[in-house]
C-alpha cells in the first residue's frame, strides 16, 4: 500500500486541473491500482478560527468561563470549561450544526442558564495528536499558533489539514510505485504531462568522516552497498510544519525533526533510512554481519527479539544494533539528548529482510 499526497505529488508534475476522481480513473487504468482516496478535513464541517476577545467568570459555575469570540464576520458567544483559554488566543470553534470527525455534531445551547453557540475543540476532538502540533496542550483546547490565521478561516485551510490522500495497491513487481516520484513518473506518462525532478547535491563541511565512523561489510551478498554520512550538532525538535502535513498525509505520525526526514526521504524516493545516535555506537564501528546464535535485541518498541544466524544485522563493536532493513534497535534510536547522528542509506536483499 502507498498512500500518496496529491499536495506533494505536485512538486513533482503539475495535475491541478485534473479531477482526483479522473486522476484516480486514469492511474488504475494505466496499472497503478486506486483503493480509493480521502479528502483530509472532509469530516469537519463549520469549525472555523475564533479570536477570543473577552472572558468572565459564568455566575453559577466556578470552572465554566463566558468568552466573547470573533469568528470573522461577527462576535459570538461560547462557554467552556477550559482552563487553558486566554484572551487573544485562537481556537478551533465549532458552531451551531457542525460536524466533528468522530461524527459528533455539535448545535448551540446553555450551560448552566447561560447561551452557548457552539464549542471550543481541542487537538483529540480534531482526531489530531501532539506529533501534528507538538506546541499544543494534549488535555486541554487548542490554542493555534500558525503563521497566517485570521478569525473566520476554516479550520482544515487554517491548519492545513486540506490534503488529498489517494491509496494504491502497489503489486510486487512495481517497488519503483512505492514513492513519490514514482507515481509521479507514473502520473506523468499517463497524463501526457512534464516530470519535474529535483537535482540533487550532497554538501558535506569538509570535516572527515573517517574520524568518527568506520563501516564494514561482513556479507556482501545480503547488502550490496552500505553508505552512511554524519551531521553534527544537531538539536531534536519538532519537524517543519510542512514536513508533518505530508507525513499525515501519508499516513506516516511525525514524532521528531531526525525521525521524521528518514520517513520523509522514503516516503519520496523509496530508499529506506535509518538514523543512529553517534553516541551508542560503540568505538564509532558500524559492521553489517549476520547474527551470532544467542544474540538478542531489543527493538524500538521496547520488544527483545531473539536473533539467529541466517539474520543480517547492523551492529557495533559490541552487539547488534538493527535487524538490517527492519527496525533499529532501542538503545540507537534518537532521543532529545541526540547530538550526533549516523544516517544509514543501504541496499539489503530483498528476501533477506522479508
Amino acid at each position: 500500500i502507498m498512500n500518496l499526497s496529491l499536495k506533494w505529488l505536485h512538486d513533482f508534475t503539475n495535475t491541478d486541473s485534473i479531477s482526483t476522481k479522473e486522476y484516480c480513473d486514469r492511474m488504475t487504468d494505466t496499472g497503478s491500482k486506486v483503493e480509493g482516496y480521502e479528502v483530509l478535513g472532509e469530516d469537519i464541517s463549520n469549525v472555523i478560527v475564533a479570536k477570543v476577545l473577552k472572558m468572565e467568570r459564568h455566575p453559577n459555575s466556578d470552572h465554566l468561563w463566558i468568552c466573547q469570540v470573533d469568528i470573522g464576520k461577527e462576535v459570538t458567544q461560547i462557554v467552556t470549561g477550559a482552563q487553558n483559554v486566554k484572551v487573544g488566543a485562537y481556537v478551533p470553534a465549532a458552531l451551531h450544526k457542525s460536524l466533528l470527525p468522530n461524527g459528533t455534531k455539535i448545535t448551540k445551547g446553555k450551560l448552566r442558564g447561560v447561551p452557548s453557540n457552539g464549542m471550543m475543540c481541542s487537538l483529540s476532538e480534531l482526531k489530531l495528536t501532539l506529533g501534528d502540533f507538538p506546541y499544543a496542550e494534549e488535555d486541554g483546547i487548542f490554542l493555534i499558533e500558525e503563521p497566517g490565521i485570521e478569525a473566520g478561516m476554516a479550520i482544515p485551510e487554517a491548519i492545513g489539514y486540506n490534503d488529498t490522500s489517494v491509496e494504491f495497491e502497489i503489486t510486487p513487481n512495481r517497488p519503483d510505485c512505492l514513492s513519490v516520484v514514482g507515481l509521479a513518473r507514473e502520473a506523468a506518462a499517463t497524463f501526457h504531462i512534464p516530470l519535474r525532478l529535483p537535482s540533487e547535491e550532497v554538501k558535506g563541511c569538509g570535516d572527515d568522516v573517517n574520524k568518527y565512523l568506520s563501516v564494514s561489510v561482513e556479507n556482501a551478498e545480503l547488502c550490496k552497498r552500505y553508505s552512511a554520512r554524519i551531521v553534527k550538532n544537531v538539536k531534536i525538535g519538532p519537524s517543519p510544519r510542512w514536513i508533518r502535513e505530508r507525513l499525515r498525509a501519508s499516513g506516516v505520525r511525525p514524532i521528531n525533526n531526525i525521525v521524521d526526514i528518514t520517513n520523509y526521504v522514503m516516503l519520496e524516493y523509496g530508499q529506506p533510512m535509518h538514523a543512529f545516535d553517534l553516541e551508542y555506537v560503540k568505538d564509532g564501528k558500524i559492521i553489517v554481519r549476520n547474527a551470532k546464535e544467542g544474540e538478542v535485541l531489543t527493538t524500538l518498541e521496547g520488544v527483545e527479539h531473539a536473533l539467529s544466524p541466517e539474520m543480517l544485522v547492523i551492529a557495533d563493536a559490541e552487539k547488534p544494533s538493527a535487524v538490517a532493513g527492519v527496525m533499529g534497535g532501542e538503545y540507537s534510536g534518537i532521543n532529545e539528548n541526540t547530538h550526533t547522528i549516523v544516517f544509514e542509506s543501504a541496499n539489503f536483499f530483498g528476501p533477506s529482510v522479508r
